[in-house]
């Protein structure tokens, strides 16, 4: 018995290029800006984490990150946001004089 075999090369040529132009998402628009809190040697832990849950409407433990966050590197991006938003959140913070800044994202 004889078999034949039949070998077919296929080319295969590469796919063009698509060029994808970035634009910004919901997303990206939703979170513009940010509310950076400093430390500071007048409040407490305690302080701080419940000033955060009031400006922010976050759980304990975030909180807690936060704050340990601005003790440990002196500073913290507590939220990001629209900047209406970003602007109540820091007059909350503000409220008992801790020191924030909003920034662009």
């Amino acid at each position: 018995m004889t078999a034949s075999l039949s070998t077919s090369l296929s080319v295969s040529r590469p796919a063009p290029e698509t060029r994808k132009t970035e634009q910004p998402s919901d997303t990206d628009l939703l979170d513009a800006y940010r509310v950076v809190l400093y430390n500071d040697e007048e409040h407490t832990f305690d302080e701080v984490i419940s000033q955060i849950i009031k400006a922010v409407q976050c759980n304990r433990q975030k909180a807690e990150r936060c704050t340990w966050e601005v003790h440990t590197r002196g500073r913290s991006i507590v939220f990001a946001g629209m900047i209406d938003r970003c602007i109540k959140v820091s007059a909350v913070l503000e409220e008992i004089a801790l020191k924030t800044e909003i920034q662009t994202a």
